[in-house]
């Protein structure tokens, strides 16, 4: 039975990916590095996942005997803050919107008695600054259990902050249901057990998801229309009735 929904943030909440990106690229140039990731370098980067961990896999390839030096793990600490700040005065106040669907879904599970919870390796800061506004200050309160940054050491696809989130809630995997839009997300959900649903961005669209519950253009709301195409397959909307019948095993099409 169906008792808690987990999701990832970064693209899954809220589509953050071109705010992180640009944030990455102004705190390079106030911190004096020559780098500009575009989009494709971005979308590639994607791959590797942890803030941090990206900067130093883009470092070993553009200068990998510096890389690696204790100098390179102090600028990226620093710039990493730096990028930070940049990021919260960006998404704070409302001004990066939730994904289609996402509020709405997560007052209708909370009105129905499900749990919820977050497993992110992004930082709490980062977290709070997209979700104070939609979800008001006390959002964490809303949350039963919230694994990130500061929990997970391991990034996703390791199944760490999965782990961590299952034991605060004291739920089995069989009971929770997970939502993410990346391979590496997915990735990590499953090997925690869990059933996936997944919502794509432009960033992750090419990503794999064998193995998912249900891959989505995005949760829908009743007065969002779905992209072109994609009416006649999919429901209007994902509803937590929905829901509790995928995770059950209703076969992929069945009617909401």
């Amino acid at each position: 039975m169906l008792e808690a929904l987990i999701f990832d943030v970064d693209g899954t909440l809220a589509d953050t990916e071109a705010a992180h990106r640009e944030s990455f690229n102004e705190a390079f140039a106030q911190a004096g590095l020559d780098w500009h990731w575009d989009e494709a370098t971005y979308i590639r980067l994607l791959q590797v996942a942890g803030g941090k961990e990206r900067m130093a896999h883009h470092w070993r390839t553009v200068e990998p005997d510096m890389a690696r030096s204790a100098a390179a793990r102090a600028t990226i600490e620093r710039v990493h803050a730096m990028k930070t700040r940049i990021y919260e005065s960006r998404v704070s106040g409302g001004r990066l919107p939730l994904r289609p669907g996402v509020l709405r879904l997560i007052r209708e599970a909370r009105g129905a008695g499900l749990r919820l919870a977050i497993a992110t390796t992004t930082t709490p800061a980062n977290i709070d600054a997209l979700l104070r506004q939609p979800l008001g200050a006390g959002w964490r309160i809303q949350f039963a259990a919230v694994g990130d940054a500061s929990t997970a050491a391991r990034k996703k696809p390791d199944p760490q902050v999965y782990g961590q989130v299952l034991a605060a809630l004291a739920l089995p995997a069989s009971a929770c249901l997970a939502f993410e839009d990346s391979d590496n997300g997915l990735r990590a959900a499953t090997a925690a057990g869990l059933q996936t649903l997944v919502t794509p961005t432009v960033h992750t669209a090419s990503h794999g998801f064998d193995g998912a519950l249900r891959v989505l253009p995005h949760l829908g709301d009743p007065n969002d229309p779905l992209p072109p195409g994609v009416a006649d397959t999919q429901p209007p909307w994902v509803t937590v009735a929905a829901l509790r019948r995928w995770h059950a095993g209703a076969p992929v099409g069945a009617p909401v």
